[in-house]
């Protein structure tokens, strides 16, 4: 019954369709690490759900610890530096790199900088998105 109400309250949102999002609109939002802009978070033709934000790092932190879900990221840093910790190795990701984060493996960023790092994410769930049984 639970599946199927949120089915339900899923697919009664509305599609997103073709779109501009200006930075101007994007407000942050402080965080303990630095601070975040939602940008859209919707339901599309081909995915159940397609989310982005950027989030600002302050220097030395990271956002959250090491950690996997089921859906995938795309990152795309726009200023500063990362490190990007995933399954147990470490790469330094400079502005305009990208780093994908795969479904269900473990991940996570840290500042390394001296200054803040700025990264749009991008997250990704598809219709069939087989999401990890509760314990």
């Amino acid at each position: 019954m639970a599946a199927v109400v949120a089915w339900a309250q899923s697919s009664a949102q509305p599609l997103m369709h073709a779109s501009v999002f200006s930075w101007a609109g994007f407000k942050a939002e402080p965080t303990k690490t630095g601070s975040r802009r939602e940008c859209f978070d919707a339901r599309t033709a081909t995915l159940d759900r397609l989310e982005c934000h950027v989030s600002t790092l302050n220097p030395g932190e990271a956002p959250h610890a090491a950690h996997q879900h089921p859906e995938e990221e795309v990152i795309i840093v726009k200023e500063g530096v990362l490190e990007a910790m995933q399954n147990g190795q470490t790469n330094r990701v400079e502005a305009g790199g990208i780093i994908f984060q795969a479904s269900n493996e473990i991940h996570g960023l840290r500042n390394p900088g001296t200054n803040q790092a700025f990264y749009y994410v991008i997250k990704i769930y598809p219709h069939d998105l087989v999401k990890p049984k509760a314990q």
